[in-house]
């Protein structure tokens, strides 16, 4: 194993609240990109920190798994338990067959929809903030992706606030308590379920409905895939985005010439969202397991060693992305690993990046300036890079 001595402990949680990591990563990235921490927050692991060695591990399924676990603290039975039912603890070939199922409700008019309510949401929220002038941006920031998770899966409008409220509790990272998250994941299970089985009477055009009518190899999903796979696009699609929103944000008021090409420029909004996922990625890292004895740039990986892929290191490799920690919001090509990379790349990263995309364009038309009204507050979390409060203040066009 490799001296660890001089190596922060990258699963320590705290770390992210307390301490800029970029510099920690670029000091890594040089000296050791692949490196061992025995015993730390979460446990022993291997830190992957750069593009090419981050993108090798993810194009190997038959070597690293998914199925023993994606994040480094996560529950053991947990993983043993969801593994081969749920798309994000599921390694090929049964992960495709899968992801076959929830593509296929992706249909044109389904596409089309989903567009609609992108519109309609960012407007309303923006009228919302400007009304105020201020607002509290990370809660601003939750009501699209959660707009656009319920649209997917087939849960009428009039629903839509509860189920934020809800997402927010049991997924949020919020300053919930355990018991209030445990709760608020035990109405969302029941809300699912009397959706599953509305949708076996009235198919719609939805995932839900796509999961309920699915077959693998002729066999239907079970109940449990069906609510295991509902849970993974609700948890997976919501705080992501919302918090690679509000980071991008951030890196607007941080660098005003950038603000003030968007609203030059708006043909530059799909380019600046690409951006704003590669500058502000929320997921830290995602985990593989080896099953297998291997060597692995110089050292070796035993089988049942555990590897944490740090997706935003990556995203700053200078090997890839000139002047990494340049926001650039023309910058192509722009190869970020924000959304994974390989059999797993994100199933709704489309969408995410369009979710950006609507929300900067829409703000850049009717927002001439954006400020900070209080210091930001970072999560403490060692899988998601975000913030628990960002108030700003708006001033409309």
């Amino acid at each position: 194993m490799t001296d660890t001595a001089e190596r922060p402990d990258l699963s320590d949680p705290v770390l992210y609240e307390t301490t800029d990591p970029v510099p920690i990563w670029a000091r890594l990235r040089e000296e050791s990109p692949l490196f061992w921490t025995e015993k730390g927050a979460a446990g022993s692991f291997w830190s992957v920190l750069d593009h090419e060695l981050l993108t090798t591990v993810l194009t190997d399924p038959g070597t690293f798994v998914s199925e023993r676990g994606m994040r480094l603290d996560g529950d053991p039975a947990a993983a043993v338990a969801a593994a081969g039912k749920m798309l994000i603890v599921t390694d090929p070939p049964r992960h495709g067959a899968i992801k076959r199922i929830i593509n296929s409700a992706f249909t044109p008019r389904m596409v089309a929809r989903l567009k609609d309510t992108m519109r309609t949401v960012v407007a309303d929220v923006i009228d919302r903030a400007l009304a105020e002038e201020a607002g509290e941006f990370v809660d601003i920031a939750a009501r699209l992706p959660v707009a656009v998770i319920c649209d997917i899966l087939g849960v009428p409008r009039e629903d839509w606030d509860r189920m934020l409220d809800l997402t927010t509790t049991a997924f949020g990272h919020s300053a919930a308590t355990e018991e209030e998250a445990t709760l608020a994941y035990t109405e969302i299970f029941l809300y699912y379920s009397d959706l599953v089985a509305r949708r076996r009477r009235e198919p719609g055009q939805d995932v839900v409905t796509a999961l309920v009518h699915g077959e693998i190899d002729g066999v239907p999903l079970t109940d449990e895939e069906i609510f295991l796979n509902c849970t993974g696009i609700i948890s997976g699609g919501n705080e992501t985005t919302r918090h690679s929103t509000v980071g991008g944000l951030l890196a607007f008021v941080r660098n005003p010439d950038a603000w003030r090409a968007l609203r030059e420029r708006p043909e530059l909004s799909a380019r600046a969202a690409q951006e704003v996922l590669r500058y502000a990625a929320s997921v830290l890292h995602v985990r593989r397991t080896a099953v297998r004895d291997v060597e692995l740039a110089g050292h070796e990986i035993k089988a049942g060693d555990r590897l944490a892929m740090w997706l935003p290191s990556a995203n700053r490799d200078p090997k890839v992305f000139p002047a990494p920690d340049a926001f650039d919001i023309t910058r192509t090509p722009n190869r970020h690993v924000t959304l994974s990379h390989g059999t797993h790349y994100c199933l709704g990263g489309p969408l995410a990046a369009a979710e950006i995309e609507v929300t900067f364009e829409q703000l850049a038309r009717r927002v001439t300036e954006i400020e900070l009204a209080a210091e930001p507050q970072r999560l403490r979390s060692n899988l998601i890079w975000g913030y628990t409060s960002v108030p700003v203040t708006f001033r409309a066009a």
